[in-house]
């Protein structure tokens, strides 16, 4: 397919807006002019419209492809909350509407519905509070953490590490690090947290534990109470990352549990299409001890009811991001969470795990897995048993797309070799599992009898394979 430019024609246009009274030279320093129009294409409107739409069928999208990526969540999402969040009165608003004098601010409304987020939230959670603006998962966390060292330096603790079980989140220790913190990794037993493991690093300079719960391999902690035990003898906290929620919304409180902090994907859990780099929306929550350092300002529900914003903080870690965070993702999550309620939350998780549970069952049988019990939202496998036929994980999901099924995760976690990791989600059918379940079964057949035929899929996608690292090291970043 050419690119736009290449379809360019000299002189077509295509709808153009009326000439401005004043001249643009007339506006701009001299400095900030151009000193020649733009190379952009020339093309009419209908031209721009084939172009983009014929290419937007070239892509995966979860509207048109079921997406089993584990640990990612890429579910369908309601569309009213793209409805809800695209309102005037959220869409047209500015962040920065100044107050009122002596009544309430011109964006109550937007206050109200971050208020009303953050209070749902800490009902799901069981946290004491939150704060809405980290714009996504890897800031989350990063506010977590920094969050705890806040809390170690108000008590004049000199905590200087952070543990990371090898069954956590792969960004968890990268936090820990841009943190300021020593990174202690610790070995999984039985695909789990080992007790004894961490008890042999955890000392008075442990600042707190990183737990994903259930883990990247799709598994409960179950040793999550003698955890909590543990860290509190140490003064350790204990952090949860909130990528994998989808397992337990409705079903367990983080709070309840022992967990000190948590961040939420709202993007992969309640409502908001994710990928491609965003949008996104971490929102942190803490234990009562941590609030006093959330990041500022706060917005607070006053005595008589309006809502504002307290920037009187003094122990706070100051701002993480801009404005009220990413508004619109709190929109999206706000309309999800009062559409479902307490019980549509719930079972949207019995769902998720429903869902995984029945997927590992049907493939087990043609795949390992490796910790082939009872799962939450996830599951891996392993491919190592096709490497006697020299066909690996990557080849599986190469020939998936052939099929019309974008690939799972592979190759993470790294302590299962030929990993592949698969999320089903609470919004597929048992349908659309049974033909994913019957083209992997198909493919695995195929890969022990004709090996090559896998080795060179894809054979019906516009780019086959490409050689990844000469595309990094050799980029080429224009059309000649």
């Amino acid at each position: 397919m050419k690119t736009v430019f290449a379809k360019s024609v000299p002189g077509r246009t295509g709808v153009l807006p009326p000439s401005p009274e004043q001249s643009v030279s007339d506006m701009l320093p001299a400095d900030l002019l151009r000193r020649k129009r733009p190379a952009l294409p020339e093309l009419s409107e209908l031209d721009v419209v084939r172009h983009y739409s014929l290419l937007s069928h070239r892509n995966f999208s979860v509207d048109t492809n079921f997406y089993p990526l584990g640990s990612c969540t890429m579910k369908y999402n309601p569309k009213f909350c793209e409805t809800a969040s695209a309102l005037p009165g959220f869409a047209h608003t500015h962040p920065l509407l100044p107050q009122i004098e002596g009544g309430e601010p011109f964006a109550a409304g937007c206050l109200k519905a971050v208020w009303e987020c953050e209070r749902l939230l800490r009902e799901v959670t069981g946290m004491h509070a939150f704060t809405m603006q980290p714009m996504a998962g890897a800031q989350g966390e990063l506010t977590g953490i920094l969050l705890i060292a806040a809390y170690h330096r108000a008590k004049g603790n000199k905590k200087t590490k952070v543990i990371c079980p090898d069954s956590a989140h792969g960004t968890n220790p990268a936090t820990a690090a841009l943190a300021g913190y020593e990174v202690v990794n610790i070995a999984s037993q039985n695909g789990m947290i080992d007790p004894d493991a961490l008890a042999a690093v955890l000392d008075d300079s442990v600042a707190a534990l990183m737990m994903t719960c259930p883990n990247t391999l799709g598994l409960f902690e179950a040793h999550l109470p003698l955890i909590v035990e543990k860290l509190r003898a140490a003064d350790a906290l204990l952090y949860y990352d909130g990528a994998n929620f989808n397992a337990i919304m409705g079903r367990m409180r983080t709070g309840d549990a022992g967990f000190d902090v948590v961040h939420l994907n709202l993007h992969k859990t309640m409502g908001t299409p994710h990928g491609g780099g965003g949008p996104g929306a971490g929102p942190v929550g803490v234990a009562e001890r941590l609030a006093p350092f959330l990041p500022g300002p706060r917005v607070v529900k006053n005595s008589d009811g309006s809502f504002g914003l307290n920037h009187d903080l003094p122990h706070s870690i100051g701002k993480i991001a801009p404005f009220y965070g990413n508004f619109a993702i709190v929109i999206r999550a706000l309309a999800y969470m009062l559409r479902l309620g307490g019980n549509g939350l719930a079972r949207a998780t019995s769902y998720a795990v429903l869902n995984a549970n029945y997927m590992r069952a049907r493939l087990r049988d043609h795949l390992e897995i490796p910790y082939d019990r009872a799962c939450m939202h996830e599951f891996v496998a392993s491919a190592s048993a096709l490497d006697t036929y020299g066909v690996h994980a990557l080849d599986l999901a190469k020939a998936l797309l052939d099929k019309g099924f974008h690939a799972p995760t592979i190759y993470f976690p790294l302590i299962v070799k030929e990993c592949l990791m698969f999320e089903p989600t609470e919004t597929e059918s048992k349908e659309t599992l049974d033909a994913f379940c019957d083209e992997l079964i198909a493919i695995v057949e195929r890969a022990k009898k004709n090996p090559r035929e896998i080795l060179d899929a894809p054979l019906t996608l516009p780019v086959r394979r490409l050689d990844e690292t000469r595309a990094a090291r050799n980029m080429v970043l224009t059309e000649a």
